[in-house]
């Protein structure tokens, strides 16, 4: 069956231009449809940011397809990821929620499911998941849900926590399977009431490099980086202060600091203790950038200093991927992927000063740096890519859906991906 496109082109939205949303009647719209030994998944997301989570649900939409799955996106509140996704050809529904309280999705959402023949719905967010899990009690669709990080530490405002967890307890009554990315998010998450035999943990994995840009063994000046949407929770103040603490020890380094900022308040804070401390010179704040190999190649050690918040940070799976040596701190699914010592060093959180001696350890060659860079590109091949992260959360559908595992040889089989340039009453972002 073959797409016949939309006479008017305003029928296709531009995700950074509003349209009005149009009624189509499914029925009436040909659209092509997933070979019939794939499988289609929903993945409710918020959409607002491409960040780690994001690049998550977009690598799954890459990867699943070899398992037997295909995916498309309903984002509650479209802005970065329908632009930046790199799985342009899953089929994307604009479910833009006018508030917090708007429910009028939901009944919008069931009827893609049931039209569009979704055997499964997967969230991501407690926002999400509220929504989504109406549609499937509404679809009789099982759901699984994502937890990427603790809902309970996700950010400085306790109230909003508290709400947010509130939300995500309530939404995940009924829920077949939760996924959690670490083993330290599914011990907090049984703590938090949920059934142990619920939880499947499947780490977070990220595209292998296959051929590793060659770097030399650094000198003089270090370059450290840090890779982050920067709010409270990722600790860069404390990356700054150590900084200064080195400089106090003539250990020279400068910084990169690459990603956006929450608020301009926060930007302005951090912009303003850089002056204070006296090193604005030494830190280069690059702002977003989608191509993360590009600049995590530019580095000499990758700092996270997180101070709590964390699931399995993709960025630094990341950095691992492309050979550059990390400094972590001791938060949540962080030391599941850098053992200290063998892929990077393992700082306390919210200390400059032993974020500062972690640094100044590996610059002094207390621990070799060549060996640290082949452990973190061994590491993440073996245990944390985008195909087996693919492949634990499709093992995970095969269990709700009481089907088998698709063998990968037979990815001919599956035909074309399911695809773009759909449209609905739900418009579709292309």
């Amino acid at each position: 069956m073959q797409f016949t496109p939309p006479a008017n082109p305003a029928d296709y939205v531009n995700p950074t231009v509003p349209v009005p949303p149009r009624n189509y009647d499914l029925e009436e719209i040909e659209r092509p449809r997933a070979d019939s030994k794939s499988r289609r998944v929903l993945h409710v997301i918020n959409g607002e940011y491409y960040s780690g989570a994001e690049r998550v649900q977009d690598l799954l939409a890459q990867c699943l397809p070899e398992f037997g799955y295909e995916v498309g996106f309903a984002c509650i509140k479209p802005k970065l990821f329908p632009e930046l996704r790199n799985c342009q050809s899953a089929p994307i529904y604009d479910a833009s929620m006018k508030s917090m309280f708007d429910l009028g999705v939901v009944k919008r959402l069931a009827r893609i499911v049931e039209q569009e023949n979704y055997e499964l719905i997967h969230a991501h967010t407690p926002r999400s998941a509220a929504i989504a899990r109406l549609v499937s009690a509404k679809t009789r669709t099982p759901m699984v849900y994502h937890v990427h990080s603790p809902t309970a530490r996700d950010s400085t405002n306790g109230w909003s926590n508290r709400a947010k967890v509130m939300i995500e307890r309530v939404s995940l009554i009924g829920v077949k399977r939760l996924v959690a990315v670490s083993e330290s998010l599914s011990s907090h998450m049984i703590r938090s009431g949920t059934d142990a035999d619920h939880i499947v943990v499947v780490p977070n994995g990220v595209k292998c490099v296959e051929n590793v840009p060659f770097h030399k063994e650094p000198s003089g000046t270090w370059t450290l980086g840090t890779v982050a949407l920067f709010r409270p929770r990722k600790g860069t103040e404390f990356l700054l202060r150590a900084i200064a603490v080195l400089n106090k020890r003539n250990v020279s380094v400068k910084l990169r600091a690459v990603g956006g900022f929450e608020s301009t308040e926060y930007e302005a804070r951090l912009k303003g203790l850089a002056a204070e401390l006296g090193i604005e010179d030494q830190v280069e704040w690059l702002g977003f950038c989608k191509d993360v190999d590009a600049e995590m190649n530019k580095l000499d050690l990758f700092v996270l200093p997180s101070i709590f918040g964390e699931g399995l940070p993709m960025v630094v799976l990341e950095a691992m991927a492309c050979g550059i040596p990390v400094i972590g701190t001791d938060v949540e699914g962080i030391p599941e992927a850098i053992r200290d010592g063998i892929e990077g060093l393992i700082a306390k959180a919210a200390d400059a000063e032993s974020l500062a001696d972690s640094i100044a350890a590996v610059i002094e060659g207390e621990f070799s740096w060549l060996e640290l860079r082949q452990h973190c590109i061994d590491r993440q091949r073996e245990m944390f890519s985008d195909r087996s992260m693919a492949r634990g959360v499709a093992d995970v559908y095969n269990t709700v859906l009481h089907v088998e595992p698709k063998d990968p040889a037979d990815r001919g089989a599956l035909g074309e991906s399911a695809t773009s340039n759909q449209v609905d009453e739900i418009h579709v972002l292309n």
